[in-house]
């Protein structure tokens, strides 16, 4: 893969419904026992899913500053999240995820490292949840600068906390710039 696009975006209408379904398919599956567990018919459960799943973009979450950055290669969504400014020089990130086709190829380092490349433009903080369990992303935000802040990982969105995740920090601090006297 060559031609890589890096998307920010902010509006609904800026997201290509079925790639962004496409790469997360297999979580969108998993969490039909998760949202749907009442449901036998596990195709409808996942359109139920990936309705739910469009529609809090589109009504919930694409608004008062978020964003959805996608890392598209070669005109394929491959890697994607969630970013939300929680505060001034705070941001949580959320739903990082690569296509399975694309995992260990390093799209989502590329993706995580473009991102925190933007926010460099000032002092910030970057907290994220992630499993126990998931062992490559863990890698992927440790080779990315992220430490293991907490054992117990913290959803910013609603102050729960969750022992089977860790909490995952980026802190950067922006060197102040010298005023023109003092360099005189």
């Amino acid at each position: 893969m060559h031609n890589e696009v890096l998307h920010r975006i902010t509006r609904f209408e800026e997201i290509d419904q079925h790639q962004l379904m496409d790469l997360y398919a297999e979580g969108n599956a998993e969490n039909t026992d998760y949202f749907y567990p009442e449901m036998a018919d596990k195709k409808a459960a996942i359109s139920k899913v990936e309705d739910d799943f469009l529609n809090y973009i589109r009504t919930e979450f694409l608004g008062g500053g978020n964003t959805y950055w996608v890392l598209e290669a070669d005109g394929r969504w491959i890697s994607a999240l969630r970013l939300y400014p929680l505060e001034q020089e705070f941001y949580y990130l959320e739903a990082l995820e690569t296509h399975p086709a694309f995992r260990q190829q390093g799209y989502a380092s590329k993706l995580l490292n473009a991102v925190i490349s933007e926010l460099k433009k000032g002092s910030f903080v970057l907290c994220d949840c992630v499993s126990k369990k998931n062992m490559a992303s863990i890698q992927t935000h440790l080779k990315c600068g992220f430490i293991i802040a907490s054992e117990d990982g913290i959803d910013y969105l609603t102050g729960e906390a969750d022992s089977r995740d860790y909490g995952m920090r980026y802190e950067y601090r922006k060197a102040a710039q010298k005023s023109s006297k003092a360099q005189a």
